[in-house]
């Protein structure tokens, strides 16, 4: 079977409406953090990672697996609000200027901490 044809058009509607007032958040949230935070290191970045991490592990928690909910927040909201392609290239901009030590605390404070955000989320709502 295909899979596209078990996908319902409500579903591809909500993803994509919520991964596009992610992604708008999540350009005015790092455009706003790096005009307070100016600098080489990517906090902003970071930042929505991190937060975006904490806020999956409430809505699953909360809603589980319910379909709409998790379809609009978890995978286009939070999706679009969270990057992985912009960690990724924030982490090569660091290891190419040689600042190795901005890299190893950008990758595992990004990583570690979205890690226990989304853990503390899911059990501030259990």
């Amino acid at each position: 079977m295909n899979p596209l044809t078990i996908i319902q058009p409500s579903s591809i509607l909500l993803v994509a409406l919520g991964g596009a007032l992610g992604c708008v958040l999540r350009f005015m949230a790092i455009r706003s953090v790096s005009m307070l935070h100016a600098g080489a290191f990517p906090l902003g970045t970071m930042l929505v990672n991190i937060l975006g991490s904490l806020l999956i592990g409430v809505v699953l928690a909360k809603y589980g697996q319910e379909h709409s909910v998790r379809a609009f927040i978890v995978t286009g909201l939070l999706g679009g609000f969270t990057t992985f392609s912009a960690f990724s290239w924030d982490a090569l901009q660091l290891l190419q200027r040689g600042q190795l030590t901005h890299a190893i605390l950008y990758m595992a404070g990004s990583v570690g901490l979205s890690l226990a955000a989304v853990a503390l989320g899911y059990q501030l709502v259990k």
